[in-house]
């Protein structure tokens, strides 16, 4: 028994209009070609041939002839399933069965553009679509890896090396997810595939306001950064304020200038740098401080500073700062200057202060103001040396006063340096006998003589002798030193003294009373010391007994008194140095004296 066939075309209650249905036994002339039902198969082909020229051709398999014709073939990958069907329909044995290959796509432009948009958006979605998710997952790990490097934003930013490497990447993902989806076929619908374009253009607003907002953060970054700055400037401000003497306290000011010059120059649209001129008036007022609190002296070093900065620092942004120092300058050179006259170790020197004053602003008042705060320094201590209770301190200070005269480089100044050396010969005088006057011998001596010397020609030259002879002889008999010898030699009869020396070596012989003064004998060439009267058994002393010749002598006139003695032998082989014996006489009107000096052994 054959196995059936299978017969492809419509169902028989399907046929063609106008066809008869298989069976029927309907032709042309109601009956059957011979043949013609002979058999749908092996017979097929001759029915089809013995039928082509009797009536329509009529399709293999099909019953009854005049029927039309099977449909076309299905679409390749379209059919029976394996298995189903006639044998040896089929892939060969041992071979699954393959679809037919499917042609390429027409090419889309805009679908590529859409997929490298999409992908140039740093977030993979063109390979998303595409589902190429190894593409997708370089995208996302580029992306992480720029935002791991950016955030947070610094004043530094991404490296230039990264940016770059990160937009050849995304380009290079564009190009590739345009070159994929140029004939891909996408698994989306017909409503999203048209919107992909527009999706990928408004995604790329996600890169572009990721850079806005990152170069926003930036900026602010860097205005923090520059505000830091600035804060930092103004802390060194203050440090340097703090107690330090504006040597060490100036390196540490021009650090924080600096600082506020750079901010200003390349920053000045910033907000740092527009709140610098603010702190130059801080700064200012900070440098200047010492002269708010009237340390005049203090003032003069910071303000210099500060008036100096116009030639260092620009000068449209210090505008007319400087120039607003040259008031309080002036002032604290003057005041400087001027509280320093008279004051001994006066750090700086007055002259130093005012002859800065001269030579920085000659036309100042405070210029003009010199000369007559001089002559009231002077007079001052000139009246301060008889009425005040330390008259050599006061001489000290006419001293130091006219010494800084002499250095002073104003001609205006010299009527007032000789006021002040004259000031200076009466403290020297002044200071002497108050020195007497307090039992202080040994410096009156020096005082006084040392006045003699440097004023040879003063009316007080003499005076100044006679007062350092009575103390020199008070510090050896002080009942001499009761009242300062008088300046004038009394008039009146005086009465004549002869002193005979007669020992060895040259004897100074110093009196004062009534009159003062001294004399010196010189040495007796035979003369020799006496013994003691302890050794001598008593005897007196018959000294300048021989020939009158042979003594040395001088001759005093003096007035009548009490007078205070004191001889000074030099040294010889015999006697040495410094031998001194005071002694007291009285003088008395009408009578003549004789004063024998001997010299006696001291064993």
């Amino acid at each position: 028994m054959s196995p059936p066939t299978l017969a492809f075309g419509p169902p028989p209650d399907t046929a063609p209009p106008g066809s008869t249905p298989a069976g029927a036994g309907a032709g042309p002339s109601g009956a059957v070609p011979a043949g013609a039902g002979a058999g749908a198969g092996a017979g097929a082909d001759a029915g089809a041939g013995a039928g082509a020229a009797a009536g329509p051709a009529t399709a293999a398999g099909w019953a009854g002839s005049g029927t039309a014709p099977p449909p076309p073939g299905a679409p390749p990958g379209f059919g029976p399933p394996p298995g189903y069907g006639p044998p040896g329909y089929g892939p060969p044995p041992g071979q699954s069965p393959q679809p037919p290959a499917q042609p390429p796509g027409d090419a889309n432009p805009a679908q590529a553009a859409a997929i490298a948009l999409l992908n140039l958006s740093g977030l993979g979605l063109g390979y998303v679509l595409l589902r190429n998710w190894i593409g997708a997952a370089l995208c996302w790990l580029a992306t992480a890896a720029l935002l791991v490097a950016a955030l947070p934003a610094d004043v530094d930013g991404v490296p230039l090396g990264f940016l770059v490497g990160y937009g050849v990447f995304l380009l290079a993902a564009a190009a590739d997810g345009a070159r994929r989806g140029l004939r891909a076929t996408l698994r989306i619908g017909a409503s999203f595939r048209r919107l992909a374009l527009p999706l990928a253009l408004v995604l790329l607003a996600v890169p572009a306001g990721g850079s806005l907002a990152y170069g926003s953060a930036r900026d602010e970054a860097k205005e923090q950064a520059l505000l830091e700055r600035l804060a930092a400037a103004d802390a060194l401000v203050e440090s340097a304020d703090d107690g330090l003497t504006f040597d060490k306290a100036e390196p540490v000011y021009r650090k924080a200038l600096a600082t506020y010059q750079e901010l200003a120059a390349k920053h000045a649209g910033s907000r740092a740098g527009k709140l610098v001129p603010a702190r130059l008036d801080t700064y200012y007022e900070t440098v200047s401080r010492p002269y708010a609190k009237k340390a005049y002296c203090e003032a003069v070093a910071p303000l210099k500073h500060l008036r100096g900065l116009a030639g260092t620092v620009d000068k449209e942004l210090l505008g007319t700062r400087p120039a607003k120092t040259d008031e309080p300058l002036a002032e604290s050179l003057f005041k400087c200057g001027t509280d320093a006259l008279g004051v001994t170790a006066a750090d700086p020197p007055a002259s130093e202060s005012l002859n800065a004053l001269y030579d920085t602003f000659p036309k100042s008042p405070q210029a003009t103001r010199v000369e007559p705060a001089v002559r009231a320094a002077i007079k001052t201590r000139t009246s301060a040396l008889t009425s005040g209770a330390t008259p050599c301190e006061t001489t000290e200070e006419l001293r130091t006063l006219h010494s800084s005269l002499d250095n002073m480089t104003d001609p205006g100044l010299e009527d007032a340096t000789e006021e002040a050396a004259g000031a200076v010969q009466r403290g020297d005088f002044a200071c002497g006998s108050a020195q007497f006057k307090d039992k202080e011998f040994d410096d009156a001596v020096k005082t006084m003589t040392q006045y003699a010397k440097d004023y040879p020609n003063s009316p007080d030259a003499a005076h100044a002798r006679s007062i350092a002879i009575a103390a020199e002889i008070a510090e050896e008999e002080p009942a001499a030193g009761k009242s300062l010898p008088p300046a004038d030699v009394p008039g009146g009869a005086r009465m004549v003294m002869v002193i005979s020396n007669d020992g060895p070596g040259e004897v100074e012989v110093l009196y004062t009373g009534p009159m003062t003064g001294k004399v010196t004998l010189k040495a007796c060439g035979t003369c020799t010391k006496y013994p003691s009267p302890i050794f001598a058994g008593s005897k007196k002393i018959k000294a300048c007994t021989g020939p009158s010749s042979k003594y040395p002598k001088a001759t005093l006139l003096l007035p009548a008194g009490d007078y205070h003695f004191l001889q000074k032998r030099a040294a010889t082989g015999t006697s040495t140095a410094g031998d001194t014996k005071s002694s007291k006489t009285k003088i008395e009107p009408g009578y003549s004296y004789t004063n024998c000096l001997y010299v006696t052994s001291g064993f």
